[in-house]
C-alpha cells in the first residue's frame, strides 16, 4: 500500500482518522501505532517482527543508559549501534558483499559461493537511521530518555514517515508525542500540503516515470535522448520524493505534528553546498551531525576536511543502494563538495547566480544518471551518449513509446521547479495563507484540491507508480 493508491485514499487512512479522533487523548498514541504496524504489515507481515524488534532494542538501551556511569554508557551505546547497524548491514549489503566476492572469486577461475538472495524489507534504512540518532541522542545527553514504549514505538512506526522519511529525529516530536494540539485549521493545512504532494507524485513524476525507463532501457540511445532521459529522470526524481515528504509532513501536520522539512527548491540551488542545504535535508543533517562531525568535521586541517567530505558523501552514496554506481555518485558528490570548499578557502568568491546554478544543474544531473544506471557498462553507454557517441534525435524506437502527455509533462516540470523564483508575485505558492487576500486567497485553497483530483482521475487510468526511494 501506497500513499497514492486507492487503498490508502479510500480505505485505510479514512478508518485511521476516524479511530483516530473519535479515541480519548490518552489513546491517540495507541491508534497511531496499531494502525501503523498494520500499514507495514500489508507488505509482508514476517517484517514487522524486525520493526518491532529495532524498536524494542532501542528504546530497551536508551533506558539501560540513563543512570550509568560513562564507560558504562559508552558500552551500552556502542552495543545499541552494532545491533542497529548490523541489521541494516545484514539485509542492505549481504547480497552486494557476496556477489562481489563471486565476481572476484571468478575473475580468476574459482567457483562461487552458493547464495540465496535477501529480501531488503522496505524502509529499513530509514526506521534504522532514526533509532541511531535516538541512541546517540541519549548518549550526549541532548534528549530525555523515553519511558513510554507506546509512544516511542508509535514514534519509530509512524506510517506517515515509516517507509521513505523524513528521517525524523526524536527531540523533533517528543513534545508533540507527549501532548500536541488539534484544529480545523491545522487539519487543514496538512490536508491541503497532502493534496499537494499527491499532485507532484501523480500528476507529474508518475508521468514521467514512462519516458524516462523507456530512454534508459534503449539499447543505443542517441545523443538527445540521452539527455530527455537524463532531465527527465533528475524531474521524476525530485516530484517523486519531494512529493512523498509532502505527503508525510501533510499527514502528520492533520494528527498535530510537526515534521521537519526536506526539501527546499533544491533545483534553484547557485552551489553544491547550497544544493545539499535543500535536498533530503533531513539526510543532509543527519550525515553532518552524526558522522561528518563525528569524522572531525573541518577542525583538523584542510586536507582532513576534504577526506571526511569524502567520505561522508560515500557512506550517504551507499546508504542509499547496495551498488557500485551508488558509491560513484557519493565520490562525485564528495569531490564537488571539497572542490567547493577548496575554491572558497582559497578566496574564489560566489559566482554569479546564473553561472553557479549552470554548473550545478549540469553536475547534478550527470550524478543522477549513475544513480539511476543498474551498472557502469549501462552508466558508461549513457554518458558516451550524452557527449555525442551516438549523435541523433529521437528516433523512433522511442518516438512510438512516449505520448504527447510525457512531453508536455516534461516542459511543465520545468517550468514548476522555476515557478519559485516568482514567488513574491505568487503569493498562492506559499506555505501558510497568511497576509493573503483578495483574488489570492481562494486560488491558494482551491488548487492543490483541483490538481488532487485530476490525480485520482490519472490514478483511476493506471497502475499505482511505487515511490523511488522505496528502495533505499
Amino acid at each position: 500500500m501506497i500513499f497514492a493508491s486507492f487503498e490508502f485514499l479510500f480505505l485505510f487512512l479514512p478508518a485511521f482518522l476516524v479511530a483516530y479522533f473519535l479515541s480519548p487523548t490518552r489513546a491517540r498514541n495507541a491508534v497511531i501505532l496499531v494502525f501503523s504496524w498494520g500499514f507495514y504489515a500489508w507488505w509482508r507481515v514476517d517484517f514487522l517482527a524486525l520493526l518491532v524488534g529495532v524498536t524494542l532494542w532501542s528504546f530497551w538501551l536508551a533506558q539501560a543508559m540513563e543512570g550509568r556511569g560513562e564507560a558504562a554508557r559508552t558500552r551500552l551505546m556502542v552495543l545499541g549501534l552494532v545491533g542497529q547497524l548490523g541489521v541494516l548491514g545484514w539485509f542492505k549489503y549481504a547480497n552486494f558483499g557476496v556477489q562481489t566476492f563471486n565476481d572476484a572469486v571468478m575473475a580468476f577461475g574459482g567457483t562461487p559461493m552458493p547464495w540465496a538472495q535477501i529480501i531488503l524489507p522496505v524502509g529499513l534504512s530509514f526506521y534504522v537511521l532514526q533509532s541511531v540518532s535516538y541512541l546517540v541522542d541519549v548518549y550526549r545527553r541532548d534528549v530525555p530518555v523515553s519511558r513510554d514504549f507506546v509512544a516511542y514505538a508509535a514514534y519509530k512506526a509512524m506510517f506517515s514517515q515509516l517507509i521513505a522519511g523524513p528521517i525524523v529525529r526524536y527531540a523533533e516530536v517528543a513534545e508533540d508525542l507527549r501532548a500536541r494540539s488539534h484544529s480545523f485549521e491545522k487539519f487543514g493545512l496538512g490536508a491541503r500540503r497532502f493534496m499537494v504532494g499527491f499532485a507532484m507524485k501523480v500528476l507529474v513524476a508518475d508521468t514521467l516515470a514512462p519516458l524516462v525507463d523507456a530512454v534508459f532501457a534503449l539499447p543505443a540511445a542517441t545523443t538527445t535522448e540521452a539527455w530527455v532521459g537524463a532531465i527527465a529522470y533528475t524531474l521524476q526524481l525530485f516530484f517523486d520524493f519531494a512529493g512523498y515528504s509532502a505527503m508525510a509532513i501533510g499527514l502528520a501536520m492533520m494528527c498535530g505534528f510537526r515534521f521537519p522539512e526536506n526539501f527546499d527548491n533544491p533545483y534553484l540551488a547557485g552551489n553544491i553546498q547550497e544544493f545539499w542545504q535543500r535536498w533530503h535535508m533531513t539526510l543532509s543533517r543527519f550525515l553532518r551531525d552524526y558522522l561528518y562531525i563525528s569524522l572531525g568535521g573541518n577542525r583538523h586541517g584542510p586536507v582532513r576536511t576534504y577526506a571526511n567530505l569524502l567520505l561522508t558523501m560515500v557512506i550517504g552514496g551507499l546508504w542509499h543502494g547496495a551498488n557500485w554506481t551508488f558509491i560513484v555518485w557519493g565520490v562525485w558528490h564528495g569531490a564537488l563538495l571539497a572542490l567547493h570548499r577548496f575554491w572558497r578557502a582559497s578566496g574564489g568568491g560566489p559566482l554569479p547566480w546564473l553561472l553557479g546554478h549552470a554548473l550545478l544543474m549540469l553536475a547534478v544531473i550527470l550524478g543522477w544518471v549513475a544513480f539511476r544506471a543498474p551498472d557502469f557498462a549501462t552508466a558508461f553507454a549513457f554518458y558516451a551518449a550524452m557527449f555525442g557517441a551516438n549523435w541523433g534525435g529521437i528516433s523512433d524506437a522511442l518516438a512510438w513509446q512516449v505520448t504527447p502527455d510525457q512531453w508536455w509533462f516534461l516542459w511543465l516540470a520545468l517550468g514548476l521547479v522555476y515557478l519559485p523564483l516568482l514567488s513574491g508575485r505568487l503569493p498562492f505558492l506559499r506555505l501558510h495563507p497568511t497576509g493573503l487576500s483578495g483574488l489570492s486567497r481562494p486560488v491558494w485553497m482551491w488548487w492543490p484540491f483541483l490538481a488532487f483530483l485530476l490525480g485520482l482521475v490519472l490514478l483511476y487510468s493506471r497502475a499505482a507508480v511505487p515511490f523511488l526511494y522505496f528502495q533505499f
